[in-house]
């Protein structure tokens, strides 16, 4: 895939200054070198962040507090196209983004506004890719690992940064996490070829054709044992046909096609009459109905008399209660006469002879409440003899509803069993219309499932599909086009090696795609890259193995990668650790930067000439961005290899100006 970074854009927040645009050569190793904390290590974050990223790793503090929107120039096939992406301030990431598209960008707006957001121009760059649309478990909606591959899987061979650049451990960009480390691993056939969009569309249409066989033979394996049990039903359908009049009894007993044929032609007949009409039972059947409309009407008035009948009696009980609870209320106060008897002048308390108006007075309540209960049961409570009497017409005329109900009831059955007959003979009628009905039902199931059944013929071309397209997408020949592109992959970077600082470089070495490592095929003995010592080592390895992995991605007629690789700080490992930091380097941005020997300058050249020769070997197919302590003195005049004006003295990513006047 052409896709090369033309150049990068910081917008800062203060709009009197124009934006920082940092342009790089296509097709060549740009070098950016300074000293620390000068902003080189902000690129990765920043290209990684406007392709998309699910979280912003950009720096903060200086360069996210003076930076409003982060953005790059990438050169396509397609032409230009400006990305760029808003500083998210206190949160993760941003959705707000700026697309500008042309065939050339040259001159870059002073302000920008969000016209896009993250998730479309992911799928923008997921078209420019050519990814399949399809997942890797055959299907279009799966998610995780087997989801379809996406252009953010493919920043694990773009993308080498400080932590990972010479790392004996991780070799590929956020590999170090589960969740990439398995969607790498199921990319990387892809990536390499091996699984290609066609064979994709041709494992989906397998797995569909599967999910299609197997509801089909779910559906002909149902039919089949309906079908089952209709054929061991089948004899006696045939005697019930008999039964009805419906078939003549054979001479000698009839085999099962010979009945099909015989129940077939039962259904066939146009000329079935029915023996008994509804003419001779139609008086019968007037009576009866009759009597269901009479007993429906006595049923009504009936229970509207037992509900009238359950309210009286109601009534009466509670007539009953009232009266007995007055006497008890009077038979409790009784014992205020009792006490009211007993007081004289001398003493108000008739109990220990005291004087309290307190005690009078309450017997005074007392025996004024007395009084009111025995005037109260005074009075005539009783019902009135009016409601006896009407009491006594109800309970008789429910007596007769009830008798007159039995009355319909006994000539209801008596009528059935007169006309049983004729029930009998017209229930025979409807009996053997049913049957017809089902009969036809029943032989319309077999012929569907005869041998040249729609259903079976469409098991069949499913199977075969399935078997066409196992035999295309057989687990060796996807295994041997891997194996033949790790082959080519081994070669590419074993070419490399002798010409960089590793410990054997003859050694064959083998890109292990499971375990995401390198493995030293030795003559004694094979080593895996973390078993291997040395920071030169590592570092050779991972530069020969990701150079070796462009220069295939290129060979392939439509491949997804981007064309470029950005490394941060491949020199590291020559330089000297500060056992202790100096308080004034703290102070001091511009320290005196590490010097290094003469045999690591060789080797950090060395490193520079051989991505210098890939990159012409290209002919301006690969771009590479390094991003380094190293000053040109190392890497200047080589081939391949042009520097952009050094980090030093002042000059960072962010202007100084934009500092000052904050």
């Amino acid at each position: 895939m052409y896709l090369q970074i033309r150049e990068i854009v910081l917008w800062p927040r203060n709009p009197n200054f124009e934006p920082r645009r940092l342009q790089f050569q296509l097709g060549e190793v740009n070098v950016i070198s300074g000293a620390s904390r000068t902003g080189k290590s902000a690129v990765i974050p920043i290209i990684d962040y406007c392709l998309g990223a699910g979280t912003c790793s950009i720096p903060v503090k200086t360069i996210r507090k003076y930076c409003e929107w982060f953005g790059i120039v990438v050169a396509t096939a397609q032409g230009d196209k400006l990305l760029a992406r808003r500083e998210p301030g206190a949160q993760r990431s941003t959705d707000d983004m700026y697309l500008l598209e042309a065939e050339r960008i040259t001159d870059i707006p002073h302000r920008i506004a969000k016209n896009i957001n993250a998730d479309a121009v992911k799928r923008l760059l997921d078209e420019l890719a050519g990814l399949s649309k399809l997942d890797f478990s055959g299907g279009g909606e799966s998610m995780g690992f087997d989801g379809r591959p996406s252009f953010r899987d493919l920043a694990a061979f773009t993308f080498q940064p400080q932590n990972v650049v010479a790392n004996p451990d991780v070799l590929f960009f956020k590999a170090n996490t589960y969740e990439h480390r398995e969607k790498l691993r199921k990319i990387f056939p892809y990536v390499l070829g091996a699984v290609t969009p066609t064979l994709m569309a041709k494992q989906f249409e397998l797995g569909r054709a599967r999910q299609e066989l197997r509801r089909k033979e779910r559906e002909l394996k149902d039919a089949q044992e309906v079908s089952a049990r209709w054929l061991a039903d089948l004899r006696a359908k045939f005697s019930e046909a008999q039964e009805l009049g419906l078939a003549a009894k054979p001479e000698q007993e009839l085999s099962r096609g010979q009945m099909i044929e015989r129940l077939e032609e039962v259904v066939a007949r146009t000329d079935l009459t029915l023996s008994v009409s509804t003419s001779t039972i139609s008086d019968a059947l007037r009576e009866l109905s009759g009597l269901e409309v009479e007993e429906r009407e006595v049923s009504r008035e009936l229970t509207t008399l037992r509900h009238r009948l359950s309210e009286m009696n109601r009534m009466r009980v509670g007539v009953d209660q009232y009266q007995d609870a007055l006497a008890l209320q009077q038979g409790r106060l009784q014992l205020s006469n009792w006490l009211v008897s007993h007081t004289d002048d001398e003493a108000d308390c008739p109990m220990c002879g005291s004087h309290t108006d307190s005690a009078k007075r309450k017997l005074a309540v007392l025996s004024e409440r007395l009084r009111e209960v025995e005037a109260e049961a005074g009075v005539d409570k009783e019902v009135p003899a009016a409601f006896d009497r009407e009491l006594q017409r109800v309970t008789e005329e429910v007596g007769q509803a009830t008798e007159r109900l039995r009355s319909v009831q006994i000539r209801k059955r008596a009528l059935s069993g007169r006309s049983d007959e004729a029930r009998q003979r017209q229930f025979a009628a409807q009996r053997a219309e049913r049957f017809v009905g089902n009969l036809e039902s029943a032989l319309d199931l077999h012929r569907r499932l005869g041998s040249d059944s729609e259903l079976v013929n469409e098991v069949v071309r499913l199977k075969e599909l399935v078997r066409q397209l196992e035999a295309e997408l057989r687990e060796q020949d996807v295994e041997a086009r891997k194996r033949r592109a790790l082959h080519a992959i081994s070669n590419n970077a074993g070419r490399l090696l002798p010409h960089l600082d590793v410990e054997s470089p003859n050694d064959p070495i083998s890109l292990e795609i499971n375990d995401l490592t390198i493995k030293v095929r030795g003559p004694e003995r094979d080593d895996y890259l973390s078993e291997i010592g040395s920071g030169s080592n590592w570092l050779s390895y991972h530069l020969a193995v990701l150079l070796a992995l462009h220069q295939f991605f290129l060979s392939q007629r439509r491949g997804p990668v981007p064309a470029f690789l950005v490394l941060d700080q491949p020199s590291q490992v020559y330089f000297p650790k500060r056992i202790v930091a100096r308080p004034e380097d703290e102070e001091d941005e511009e320290a005196e930067e590490p010097q290094l020997r003469d045999e690591d300058v060789d080797a950090v050249r060395q490193a520079f000439e051989v991505m210098g020769r890939v990159a012409l070997d290209t002919k301006g197919g690969l771009q590479l961005i390094v991003l380094d302590h190293a000053s040109r003195d190392v890497w200047g005049d080589i081939d391949g290899v042009v520097g952009l004006p050094e980090w030093r003295n002042g000059v960072k990513l962010v202007p100084m100006a934009w500092l000052d006047d904050a």
